[in-house]
């Protein structure tokens, strides 16, 4: 059974293929929710998550570039990129928890980044739901 985490996934993995020019991945979305057997409630949470994201991407990399201390947004992996971006986008701009934003970010990473990635994305993460509250 599919769960919010496979739904973020999914959003993550579209705005990778999105990131390394894949122009047909917001056409391959609903074929990833299928995929996933992500369904109703789950599908519509990862829908609007998509578009919140991309309807706001310009001032979430404003977000993530000022967080980052010695470090160039360019230079970042493609994929913490990603999982920043969706992380980011739900820490601002919904009501979902900071503390299941972040775990949530961190799972992710475990399942498609290195292991240090962990430890970096929750140091930015944890900065800007401080700036938050």
């Amino acid at each position: 059974m599919a769960t919010i985490t496979h739904a973020r996934e999914a959003v993550v993995q579209t705005l990778y293929a999105l990131d390394v020019g894949n122009s047909q991945a917001i056409e391959q979305f609903e074929e990833i929710l299928k995929d996933k057997r992500i369904k109703q409630k789950k599908a519509e949470f990862a829908r609007n998550l998509l578009k919140g994201v991309i309807e706001h991407l310009d001032e979430i990399d404003t977000i993530i570039k000022n967080h980052l201390i010695d470090w160039d947004f360019d230079r970042l992996d493609k994929v913490d990129k990603q999982i920043l971006r969706v992380a980011v986008y739900e820490l601002k701009y919904t009501d979902t928890p900071y503390q299941i934003v972040i775990d949530e970010a961190i799972k992710i990473a475990k399942n498609f980044s290195e292991d240090k990635a962990k430890s970096f994305i929750n140091g930015i993460l944890d900065k800007i739901a401080k700036e938050k509250k």
